[in-house]
């Protein structure tokens, strides 16, 4: 756990700093939007380069780890020649249309972007697939380090190239880099330390590449959803407004996505442990497993809520600099959308070691397209605020729902879990009211890492001294 959490940590501290340093010196807010635009655009696209073979990687690499080990060869094998025909056909066919997608959008800044969305799509699946084999391996450590290698050089690479005056296109080439470095150092771990161990004379399983298929195509529908419900907004806001409010989106939402680091490391780490002792029989260890987890999101996530909402102002402000004041609104809806995604990331990935992807599948495909209307009936009247307001409406729905089924799956007790809550609720109205207090007086980054470390150090001791926090449970959890 903890080398998966030092990687994440890595992997969020690189993109963090990366995010600041474009919004606040490389890039202006026109330049800093049509980055993201084209991202996002690129995507959702990139879905049919993948088409869920990644996670169905996972979830075979971990089934057969358990029943017949050498067969995890020919998963490996066959996933990685079919995403390879997919991302290079899909690649292709994005790169050579890139100057009708720019027209189509009426921006013309996106063609220079997408011409080398190939490259893009090729690595960032290969990278994904590496990801998912080694989660269903359960070295969460490896595919953590992979995501941490693709962030810090992605990171020397766009500043690097941005700065001898590529622009967008440059930094959209350093993405493609740190997809390509990861890929090429995680597949050389993988060969050396997996692949070769396995006995190529053991016959391939006849229904291996059919199941692997077939539990395909729910993935596919999942993960569609998901990057369109994450992707869309972005394109709509961009499509609708213009390239600055994209920027003020974008900078709400990736505060947001830092601040669920801690979900994210523990989420990677769990789903394949609920999945492998609900294969072995063990419901109740599952469901334990599970409760823990939900517990600590709680117990961290409720007073972030508060906090991140209470300094939303100063945050931007002096971190991403004046010309982000209009993304204030957003930031401080996205606090909800913090406490929301935290659950969602302990909970969504478990069902598909569970075996329940096609449910979640319609579950996410319906959440998508009701965020999708959400965004057409809100975004010309409120901008990136009413596309952040029905990306916290729409993603609830989602969680919530998944939570339902995790509880048709385990024997989950909430108990436990609603009395940390009620306590940790009434810390957070503490720390709130001292952090409010104290914003006023915020003047620079300094300051505000001072009144945040204040209301991190009276969460903490409040926390710790009313038993809500058991600081050697934590010690022996990251031990």
């Amino acid at each position: 756990m903890s080398a998966s959490f030092g990687a994440n940590l890595i992997d969020t501290l690189a993109n963090s700093l990366l995010i600041v340093i474009l919004a606040r010196y490389l890039m202006t807010p026109e330049e800093y939007g049509l980055f993201f635009y084209a991202l996002s655009i690129i995507g959702v696209v990139a879905i049919f380069g993948t088409l869920g073979l990644p996670s169905s990687a996972g979830r075979y690499v971990t089934e057969y780890g358990e029943v017949d080990r050498d067969q995890v060869r020919y998963v490996i094998r066959s996933s990685l020649w079919t995403l390879l025909l997919l991302s290079l056909g899909v690649g292709l066919a994005v790169s050579a249309g890139s100057p009708l997608i720019a027209d189509y959008l009426d921006e013309p800044g996106l063609a220079p972007v997408l011409v080398f969305g190939i490259g893009y799509i090729v690595f960032q699946s290969l990278r994904k697939l590496l990801v998912s084999v080694f989660q269903g391996l359960n070295r969460v450590d490896l595919s953590a380090l992979v995501s941490a290698l693709s962030a810090i050089v992605r990171f020397v690479f766009v500043i690097a190239l941005v700065g001898l005056g590529l622009g967008v296109v440059g930094a959209f080439l350093g993405y493609i880099i740190g997809f390509a470095v990861a890929t090429a150092v995680g597949g050389v771990v993988l060969y050396r330390r997996f692949y070769r161990t396995y006995d190529p004379s053991v016959a391939r399983d006849s229904d291996l590449v059919r199941r692997l298929l077939e539990y395909s195509v729910p993935l596919t529908a999942t993960r569609g959803a998901t990057v369109l419900d994450k992707r869309v907004d972005t394109i709509l806001v961009g499509a609708l407004v213009n390239p600055v409010a994209v920027a003020y989106y974008t900078v709400g939402k990736q505060v947001a996505q830092v601040a669920v680091t801690p979900a994210t490391s523990l989420g990677t780490t769990i789903s394949p442990t609920v999945g492998e002792q609900k294969a072995g029989d063990n419901r109740e260890r599952a469901a334990r497993i599970y409760e823990r987890s939900l517990e600590a999101v709680l117990i961290l996530y409720i007073p972030a809520v508060a906090g991140l909402f209470l300094v939303a102002d100063p945050l931007v402000r002096h971190v991403f600099g004046p010309d982000y004041v209009g993304g204030v609104i957003v930031v401080q809806i996205f606090s909800v959308y913090v406490l929301v995604n935290s659950i969602s990331r302990i909970t969504s990935d478990g069902l598909d070691f569970l075996g329940r992807a096609r449910h979640r599948a319609i579950i996410k495909t319906t959440m998508a397209v009701a965020n999708f209307g959400l965004n057409l009936l809100l975004i010309p009247e409120f901008g990136a605020a009413g596309a952040a307001v029905a990306t916290v409406i729409t993603h609830s729905g989602y969680v919530f729902t998944n939570v339902f089924i995790i509880t048709l799956e385990l024997p989950v007790s909430f108990g436990r879990v609603a009395r940390s809550s009620v306590q940790v609720a009434v810390v957070s109205v503490v720390m709130a009211a001292s952090v409010a207090m104290l914003v006023p007086y915020v003047s620079g980054v300094p300051t505000l890492l001072g009144v945040v470390g204040v209301g991190v150090a009276i969460w903490a001791g409040l926390s710790v001294s009313t038993g809500i926090v058991d600081v050697a449970e934590i010690r022996d959890y990251f031990a």
